[in-house]
């Protein structure tokens, strides 16, 4: 009985073991398709992780790549003040000297620097070609003056013989003929004689009026060409004319109306800080510049001793009172440009504006601009020189939070131990 029972639960056990196979394979595929269901969405979320990392980092690159600028505004100056400009000296009268007949420079008289009154010998040419045909041109009318006295005589003669008809109808008219053709031969020789010794005058240069050689081009031996005309050619001697001094000012289109003939401005330069010259406004364009809306003033000041140099330049201070409302701003807000002095002005998109300004009076520091900008405009401090027009800026966080401060240059930072 107990053998029977052992085998009746062996048999069970066998024929249980078919059943557990049949089920094994579904649980395990179950359980794969489980795992690469949760794989599958690591990997997913993965790959949108790297993606949004990577955007991320374009967006953070791209916004790096805008620069970040420091923006300030401009300072009123509502004081009431004297007009003070920037001028520029030149020459009352300035000619280039050329020469008028050809050779070569026999000797020069007078250097850069030298006083000159008009009618002083600057420079001798040798022209012996000239001189040759002159000789000859004086030749040639010798000798048109001999056959014109000839033909005369022999005119005057045969007028005698016709009244005894010694000669004939015919041999007079030809030597009346002759006659008149010989009377302009002498003239167009005399003319040219006097052509040529005008080309010999010229061999010789003089000062047309009194100032000073600002430059000598030329030196014993060059050769010399006429006239002003192709490359080779260039001008013997600069000559101005230094007393009076013309000041040259363009006068913004604001302060235009405040310019009169007559009207009293005085010179002060660095260099001669203790002195003051001063003069009156002769002239105006009577016309605004369109490019920088600026009116050109002329004022002559008297320079006897020739301390005021051509090419300076000078603060002109104007005999009237400036009021209203004017703007300053630190020297570092300044761009220096080919086309002149700009100021990098950010716009509500944050673009960059070049705008070109009007430089008055400068305060060392700062500077007086008289037009170009306004009051609430954000100017760009220390703007970098490769900052172009249209382009886009970040504003520091300084900035973008309104506090752009004044005109007044930034303190410096201090050093670090």
């Amino acid at each position: 009985m107990s053998q029977n029972r052992v085998e009746l639960q062996d048999e069970s056990k066998v024929t249980e073991q078919p059943g557990i196979a049949r089920r094994g394979p579904g649980a395990l595929l179950r359980w794969f398709l489980i795992l690469f269901v949760i794989f599958l969405i690591l990997g997913i979320y993965a790959v949108s992780q790297r993606t949004s990392e990577h955007k991320a980092l374009a967006q953070q690159t791209e916004q790096m790549a805008i620069p970040y600028v420091s923006v300030i505004r401009a300072t009123p100056i509502n004081s009431d003040s004297e007009m003070v400009l920037p001028g520029t000296l030149k020459p009352y009268v300035e000619s280039p000297l050329y020469a008028r007949t050809n050779g070569y420079l026999k000797k020069w008289y007078k250097d850069i620097g030298s006083h000159v009154a008009k009618g002083d010998i600057l420079a001798e040419i040798d022209t012996p070609e000239i001189d040759q045909q002159l000789a000859q041109a004086r030749a040639d009318l010798v000798t048109a003056q001999a056959n014109l006295s000839l033909s005369t005589l022999t005119a005057t003669r045969y007028q005698d013989l016709i009244k005894t008809d010694s000669v004939s109808r015919q041999d007079l008219d030809n030597a009346n003929g002759d006659l008149a053709a010989r009377r302009p031969m002498v003239q167009s020789a005399d003319a040219n004689v006097k052509r040529l010794e005008e080309l010999e005058s010229f061999k010789r240069v003089y000062a047309p009026f009194t100032g000073i050689i600002t430059q000598r081009n030329v030196d014993t031996g060059n050769l010399i060409n006429a006239g002003n005309g192709g490359t080779a050619t260039k001008e013997m001697f600069d000559l101005a004319q230094i007393d009076p001094m013309r000041v040259y000012v363009a006068v913004p289109q604001s302060y235009s109306p405040s310019i009169h003939l007559g009207l009293k401005a005085c010179l002060s330069l660095t260099e001669l800080a203790q002195r003051s010259f001063c003069g009156q406004v002769v002239r105006t364009a009577n016309s605004i510049d369109s490019s920088t809306r600026t009116l050109l003033t002329e004022v002559d000041v008297p320079n006897p001793s020739g301390t005021l140099l051509p090419g300076s330049y000078a603060e002109v201070h104007f005999d009237v009172k400036v009021s209203g409302q004017r703007l300053s701003l630190p020297i570092n807000a300044l761009l220096f440009r080919p086309d002149g002095t700009m100021a990098a002005v950010v716009g509500p998109d944050n673009r960059i504006n070049l705008k070109k300004i009007t430089i008055g009076k400068d305060y060392g520091s700062t500077l007086e601009i008289v037009q170009g900008i306004d009051l609430t405009d954000r100017i760009v401090i220390n703007p970098p020189d490769a900052l172009e027009q249209n382009q886009l800026v970040n504003l520091t966080p300084q900035a973008a939070s309104g506090d752009t401060g004044s005109a007044s240059p930034p303190a410096a930072a201090p050093s670090k131990p």
